[in-house]
Formats: C-alpha cells, sequence, structure tokens
C-alpha cells in the first residue's frame, strides 16, 4: 500500500509527497510536529500539516536566509535568529568565524529536540559554543532589546496561529529597535506566486520604517510554487550592491547555493515580482 502525505496550501492548491515511513509525530502545546521519510526529498519536518524543510533542499532557504543579510554587513559581531527550530539556519550562520555570538529564540523546544535526533544535518550547531539557545516567544524576546544585534533573522513558519504576529508592522518596529544603527534583518516572507497579498504588505510595513526595503528571491522545490521570497530591512547597507568588501569569504565554507553572484542575481526580480513593491 502507498502512502502519500498532502499539504493543503490553500482552496486551490495541494503539495503530495510519497511517504515511505513516519518517523516520528507528535503534538506539543504549540502545533503538531511530524518527520516523515520521503521517496523523492528524505527526510521532511512537517509543523500543523506544513512542510518546513527536507533534507534534498534545505541548503537553498538555510544558506540564502542566513548568507545574504550577514555578507551584506561589512563588520557583523551579534546575530539573533528567531524561530529555525530544525537548527538550518544556525548552522549557517555559524560558519561565519568573525560573529561574537549567536542568539536563537524558538517558542517550541520539541521542534529543536525532535531535530537533534531526526535532522541531524541541520540541528548540528546549537552547541556550539558562540550559540545561545533561548526557549520562549520571540515577539516578547524582542520588545525588551534595544541596540543589540547587527543581523536579525526571522525564520518563521506560515504566517498562521502563533507565527502570525511574525508578520505585523508592529513585530518590524520591534526589530528595528533591536539592531543597532548600521543593523540589517531578514524575513522569508512565502511564495510571490501564491502569497502576493503577504508579500505587498510585509515590503510596505518594512519600507516604511527601514531606509531601505530590499526583495530577494531562491528556488526552493518543496515550497509552495518552488518560488520563494525573502524580504530585507537595512539601516545602513543594501544588500542589493552584493557582499560587502569586507566580508568573509564563504567559498571554502562547503557552500551549495549562495555565492556571491547568486546573491546580487536574487535581487534582479521579474517583472510580476516588481509590481508587488509598487
Amino acid at each position: 500500500m502507498e502512502v502519500w502525505f498532502t499539504e493543503l496550501q490553500c482552496s486551490g492548491l495541494k503539495i503530495t509527497c510519497k511517504v515511505l515511513q513516519t518517523l516520528h509525530r507528535e503534538i506539543t502545546p504549540f502545533q503538531e510536529i511530524a518527520v516523515l521519510d520521503t521517496e523523492l526529498y528524505g527526510r521532511m519536518l512537517v509543523l500543523d500539516g506544513a512542510i518546513q524543510t527536507t533534507i534534498a533542499d534545505e541548503f537553498v532557504y538555510h544558506e540564502m536566509l542566513a548568507h545574504v543579510p550577514i555578507c551584506t554587513h561589512p563588520a557583523p559581531k551579534d546575530v539573533l535568529i528567531i524561530g529555525g527550530g530544525d537548527g538550518g539556519c544556525a548552522r549557517e550562520v555559524l560558519r561565519h568565524q568573525q560573529l561574537n555570538s549567536v542568539t536563537q529564540v524558538e517558542i517550541d523546544q520539541r521542534v529543536v529536540d525532535v531535530s537533534r535526533h531526526f535532522l541531524p544535518e541541520l540541528a548540528c550547531s546549537f552547541d556550539n559554543h558562540r550559540m545561545s539557545l533561548r526557549f520562549e516567544d520571540g515577539i516578547a524576546f524582542i520588545k525588551e532589546r534595544e541596540a543589540s544585534f547587527d543581523v536579525i533573522l526571522v525564520d518563521a513558519p506560515d504566517p498562521v496561529g502563533v507565527a502570525a504576529g511574525l508578520f505585523s508592522q508592529e513585530f518590524y518596529e520591534s526589530v528595528y529597535r533591536a539592531l543597532r544603527p548600521d543593523g540589517l534583518f531578514a524575513a522569508q516572507t512565502e511564495s510571490p506566486f501564491l502569497n502576493k497579498e503577504l508579500i505587498k504588505r510585509v515590503y510596505g510595513s518594512v519600507r516604511g520604517i527601514f531606509p531601505i526595503a530590499r526583495l530577494y528571491l531562491a528556488n526552493i522545490p518543496t515550497y509552495p510554487s518552488g518560488l520563494w521570497s525573502f524580504t530585507v530591512g537595512s539601516k545602513r547597507y543594501d544588500p542589493a550592491q552584493g557582499p560587502a568588501s569586507a566580508a568573509e569569504d564563504m567559498s571554502n565554507q562547503g557552500l551549495r547555493y549562495y555565492t556571491p553572484e547568486v546573491h546580487q542575481a536574487a535581487f534582479i526580480l521579474p517583472q510580476f515580482a516588481q509590481a508587488l513593491l509598487k
């Protein structure tokens, strides 16, 4: 008998993958967590029925979320990650040896625990000596910080339930205050094909708060439509100009997607994506 997992993305779209084995499933106070072994994409983390990451293509998402903003800043020292309990974002951030500290705030400890066990390729940096892992609400955490970080990364799930507040103007205002005078942040902002109104709203909020707002794209097969967006808000440095000259050379870090050329090309938007920003 064949078993298939289906994600209901919206009323007109479902995404289906053949499952070889269900490795784990539990319900926490925050969400349902599942780890599936799929035929095409390998092990897959699913939260509340939505695909979060897979072994086959996770490197695209995590490299582009982490390295684009960090390499934009000429001398980052302290980074904050909100969300990202699978560990992939932290793994990429910690490739930057010039960083002093990485703080990660994840609301659900069980995501980290499950990822440590079933996704060790991603959750391999939580014990790094520069890493501080906190289990609390990221929205409340950042409200209490001022001028504390050079780079903030928002590795949020879809904007529903407890994650909805991570896509609000009030949250971006808190991010602005938590950044140092030359800081910047990046967040995943869904599909430019399927989430047009969300991108318009988020980009409008960020543009109203930060001197520089940019949208960039990457191709991620297991995310709805395969084309994914990230939004940057920056106080000083323009990520569309490419990596900073003083940024650490990442060529020897074993990356599989990010390069300085990909960094610059990601900000060259097709016409339909440009139209979302007007």
